[in-house]
């Protein structure tokens, strides 16, 4: 990328709550939104079983993402540290190992997952980005879209990026009053926003699988009786959010020794 200058990142993370990225940062931003609306007790309140609370920073939502129960079953639940970087968490016959580490400035995060062998599972690293209105993404190609939740609640709607049912995915701008969920098929997406971009990869090591990118792009249009403006740019293990109605080919897949690991490596740029 001519003209950009890579920049270190820093990681942080609450293992007690969740495993929760609480910032993702360079020496000139914060790249991870907060929501301004929820106080840090309240997110620090909850157990295992609530009601997903949208605080923002980056979620670790496993084994589904949509579905029962929302967000997934560990975001909830405190993860047991494992030494530098290292944290897991287990939910019911499955175990979810994260490993952080910085190379060359870039973030690299690795997942292990263990448990039954052909169990299938959905990952999203749920992450919500502090975005001006004139961020951008980009994804090369014209991949398939799914648009969750259009024309009506329960739908869904095919089309190829960046179409996202009538709004562009590619883009936020001002609000306007809609909210879009889609799953892309692509296995990487820069964010560019003023004089930084932000450039993700990922990719399954281990086991079975597609990846794919969730977006949500909610410009107070969600929810109804409250809407705020919130971005979401999130590295999927599978191509569809919710495990229950997942078709085949559609999830992550342990292997016969019951392992999966799969990987997203995270770089920072500014423009020179």
């Amino acid at each position: 990328m001519s003209g950009w200058r890579p920049r270190p990142l820093v990681v942080e993370t609450d293992d007690a709550r969740g495993g929760r990225w609480t910032s993702l940062r360079t020496p000139e931003r914060e790249w991870l939104w907060r929501n301004p609306a929820v106080p840090a007790a309240a997110r620090a309140a909850v157990r295992p079983g609530d009601a997903f609370v949208d605080a923002g920073g980056v979620e670790e939502c496993f084994p589904t993402l949509r579905g029962a129960p929302d967000h997934g079953d560990v975001w909830s639940r405190a993860w047991t540290p494992d030494g530098p970087g290292r944290a897991s968490v287990r939910t019911g016959a499955l175990s979810l190992r994260r490993t952080l580490a910085v190379e060359d400035g870039a973030v690299v995060a690795t997942y292990d997952v263990s448990g039954p062998p052909g169990a299938r599972v959905l990952h999203a690293v749920h992450a919500l980005l502090d975005l001006s209105p004139a961020a951008r993404l980009l994804v090369p190609g014209a991949p398939p879209v799914t648009v969750l939740d259009q024309p009506a609640p329960g739908g869904s709607v095919r089309t190829t990026w960046p179409d996202g049912a009538g709004v562009p995915l590619d883009v936020l701008g001002p609000d306007d009053g809609t909210a879009r969920c889609a799953v892309v098929a692509t296995d990487r997406v820069d964010v560019l926003d003023g004089a930084d971009r932000l450039s993700l990869r990922w990719q399954v090591l281990r086991g079975t699988g597609p990846v794919s990118l969730v977006l949500w792009r909610n410009l107070r249009g969600w929810p109804e009786w409250a809407p705020y403006r919130s971005a979401g740019v999130e590295p999927l293990l599978g191509a569809a959010a919710d495990l229950a109605t997942a078709g085949a080919g559609e999830t992550g897949v342990l292997d016969a020794d019951g392992g999966l690991t799969w990987r997203i490596t995270i770089a920072a740029y500014r423009d020179a």
